[in-house]
């Protein structure tokens, strides 16, 4: 016979203390887990947001990022010329020549950060339809004036509109402000791609990007490229992919980190669960005589326990997501590995975030109630009868 789920669900409310206190604990494991998992797929939805499917960015193969990518200016007036780069309606080509540099910058908070400063060409905000000016205005090409990502005046000083800074030798006027729908380039300055070069000393941009034209896909503008001698040495990419990728790495580093210290304040959480459930067992032995007196085989009496144990874990982990899932409303900053340059991102609450928190807080349900569980279903009936 199996033991009905009433039963099962009226002693898990039974047990308030005891069983408040073990849902508490695995609330916080599963908070933590899943801000763990909501930070590394904020970072991903940030930087992958940078990108657009339309749009191809190409690099030098042996880069690693857009920092250390050299383009050569003969290359990028080859490119302008190919046949997949869009044009608009005038019959030029939607093609931006980017130069991005790196500049410390003093913290709001205290201590310095880096701050991608990337030089553009004038095609690049009709290429990049996401950036709109919210506040003062565009800078001027030919002049030395930046707009600053909308994510930097909240943690660097002197980045207000109006506000001058300095590097590479010349003051740089802050002129305007602009949103990127919550992408890294919020956390960049914008300027004339050729002030900075000759501000930097350089000769070489560092990406190109333009618009796809309809009829040419990536795919065959990289067998392109590789059959050109002149192209070879450089590769095409979906933007939207190629910024996906720079995330790769700083993903995984917060994913270990922190499902390793999750790891360890699980088994916190899981020992916690597993002397809730035996103290269950030893209250209720003469519970447990009686039932195996009256037919339920073992199989029911352990399944009974393991139940209410997965019903805490369950409970925990939704406490634990409900919680988590606040974090939505924060934007947190870090150094972005493939750019070595400040990025802001906001933790991001997906449906493998979800997913993973409860198939976790199910793991340290079962773990935790196993053993209580098969304590249960082997009391021997006449000793648990005598305690009555």
């Amino acid at each position: 016979m199996k033991i009905p789920m009433y039963y099962i669900w009226k002693n898990f409310i039974a047990r308030k203390l005891t069983t408040g206190i073990t849902v508490f604990g695995i609330a916080l494991v599963v908070f933590v887990f899943a801000a763990v998992l909501m930070m590394a797929d904020g970072v991903k939805k940030t930087l992958a947001g940078t990108g657009s499917e339309n749009n191809v960015v190409i690099t030098r193969k042996s880069s690693t990022g857009e920092i250390t990518s050299i383009i050569d200016r003969a290359v990028a007036e080859l490119i302008s010329t190919m046949s997949f780069v869009k044009k608009d309606i005038d019959g030029k080509a939607m093609i931006t020549n980017d130069v991005v540099a790196i500049i410390n910058s003093e913290k709001i908070d205290g201590g310095l950060s880096n701050i991608a400063v990337r030089g553009v060409s004038e095609p690049a905000l009709k290429i990049r339809n996401k950036i709109t000016i919210i506040k003062g205005r565009m800078f001027n090409f030919g002049s030395r004036e930046l707009i600053i990502g909308k994510a930097l005046p909240s943690r660097f000083k002197n980045s207000s509109i109006g506000d001058k800074i300095k590097f590479a030798g010349d003051l740089w006027t802050i002129v305007g402000e602009m949103d990127a729908e919550k992408s890294g380039f919020e956390s960049e300055l914008w300027c004339d791609a050729t002030q900075l070069l000759q501000a930097f000393n350089r000769t070489d941009y560092s990406t190109v990007t333009f618009a796809r034209a309809d009829n040419m896909s990536v795919e065959q503008m990289k067998a392109t490229f590789a059959g050109d001698k002149r192209l070879n040495q450089f590769e095409p990419e979906n933007e939207r992919r190629y910024y996906e990728k720079q995330s790769e790495a700083m993903r995984l580093f917060i994913q270990i980190l922190g499902i390793t210290v999750t790891v360890i304040f699980s088994v916190g959480a899981m020992i916690g669960a597993m002397i809730t459930m035996y103290a269950s067992v030893s209250n209720r032995t003469k519970e447990i005589g009686t039932l195996r007196a009256l037919g339920f085989q073992r199989l029911s009496v352990m399944m009974a326990f393991l139940i209410e144990a997965l019903i805490t874990s369950i409970v925990g982990g939704l406490v634990g997501l409900l919680l988590a899932s606040f974090l939505q409303f924060f934007s947190i900053s870090t150094l972005n590995f493939a750019s070595f340059s400040e990025l802001s991102f906001s933790f991001a609450l997906t449906s493998n975030v979800i997913i993973g928190s409860l198939v976790f807080s199910i793991f340290m349900g079962i773990a935790g109630g196993f053993l209580p569980a098969l304590r249960a279903s082997r009391l021997n009936i006449l000793a648990a009868l005598r305690s009555l």
